[in-house]
């Protein structure tokens, strides 16, 4: 084995790992507060959305505000940093009250934006665009994995512990973060910037590619078994089964984007489209649970490459000088959405009820499909006509 496979190992290994640990805490942190608020320390509903706006809030400040404007040492002090002081978050929780749950939120807030960013960044460095593009096939397997497994952990233990020790049970997987954000590589470029990044075709690209999965997955992130409680009747239980398949089939599909890598996105993003507008305008005409079931199946696949493409979008559209700060405002674009989307959503609902207002979902998303394939189609950074690219970075 050469030394430049073993260097991708190495570098593959880092950053599955971490992206793994970051995301299992993340999840478990941002689902776990708003419970324990409410039922730990008696905070009132409009309470218990104000402090999960804080922590999506501050995250959003240190994604957009800070990280773009660090040169890349200091960015990977506090990149290590961040990881350490996630340690702090889950200690200070599990040891809150009324007042200093706030602060162990600004902190959350703070850490886990300084972190998303700069994992997406080193996985986009690598010099050969496939190995580059497998390392973020990797870095998205990372956060599906921890978005089954995570959640299937703290299940188990909360059968056994209360929401406070649950906190400290994650600190050995935040300690494992800590320990590969030592080895996490950064941009040596010494003129990074963040300068008309907004204006950059790689940042616009994937943010229309991003558009037309992550306005309906914000929304059936938090309606979907509470959708199909009220349409189909079904027990509890069985209406959060449906995430079973949906990040099942999710998971598969970025293991195959992973394992075959391809130039020509074009294709896998057209049809990842199409799913989500077909799922989306048949929502009126199901006849059952069990074809519910199956259309949230089929939206596993958009959501399994949708992420992973746009990332690629910014990979093959920026230069290492600019790709932090493009991840950056990416990242902030995202959190802009989950904050909105179910907002929007939710008042829609008071109107329209739940199956149109699924099929209205699917006005964004053909528009930005339109505007995308419209803007950037034939661009060849993006979709380039011949069989083999190779890019260098």
């Amino acid at each position: 084995m050469d030394k430049e496979k073993r260097n991708f190992i190495y570098a593959a290994i880092v950053i599955f790992i971490i992206t793994f640990t970051m995301r299992a805490t993340n999840n478990m942190v941002v689902t776990t507060v708003p419970l324990f608020v409410k039922l730990d320390l008696g905070f009132s509903y409009f309470t218990v959305g104000a402090i999960s706006a804080f922590i999506y809030l501050l995250s959003f400040i240190s994604t957009v505000y800070v990280n773009p404007r660090l040169k890349h040492r200091t960015r990977r002090v506090l990149f290590i940093a961040a990881n350490a002081a996630i340690m702090l978050v889950l200690l200070l929780y599990s040891y809150s009250g009324a007042v200093t749950v706030w602060l162990a939120s600004l902190l959350a807030g703070l850490a886990f934006g300084l972190i998303i960013p700069n994992l997406m960044t080193s996985a986009s460095l690598r010099k050969d665009q496939v190995e580059r593009e497998k390392m973020i096939g990797l870095f998205t397997i990372g956060l599906s994995l921890s978005l089954i497994l995570g959640p299937g952990l703290e299940d188990i233990l909360l059968n056994y512990f209360d929401y406070r020790f649950v906190f400290l049970l994650f600190l050995p997987i935040a300690a494992v973060g800590l320990i590969m954000s030592t080895l996490v590589k950064f941009p040596t470029a010494k003129n990074e910037d963040h300068v008309d990044v907004t204006k950059n075709a790689g940042l616009r690209a994937a943010i229309l590619t991003v558009t037309t999965y992550n306005i309906p997955f914000a929304a059936i992130t938090i309606f979907l078994a509470i959708y199909a409680i009220s349409r189909f009747h079904v027990s509890g239980v069985l209406a959060y089964s449906l995430y079973i398949p949906f990040f099942t089939v999710s998971l598969l599909t970025r293991v195959y984007m992973t394992a075959r890598p391809s130039k020509n996105i074009k294709m896998l993003l057209a049809a990842s489209i199409a799913i989500t507008l077909l799922a989306l305008l048949s929502t009126p005409l199901l006849p059952n649970f069990y074809a519910f079931l199956l259309i949230m199946a089929l939206l596993g696949i958009p959501h399994g490459s949708i992420f992973p493409l746009a990332t690629i979008m910014i990979s093959r559209g920026t230069t290492v000088r600019k790709r932090n700060a493009a991840n950056s405002y990416f990242i902030a674009f995202n959190n802009i959405l989950f904050m909105v989307v179910p907002f929007t959503f939710g008042y829609l609902l008071k109107y329209i009820g739940f199956t149109y207002a699924f099929m209205v979902l699917a006005l964004p998303v053909a528009a930005s499909a339109f505007l995308l394939f419209w803007l950037y189609g034939n661009d060849e950074r993006f979709f380039p006509r011949r069989s083999a690219v190779v890019s260098k970075a």
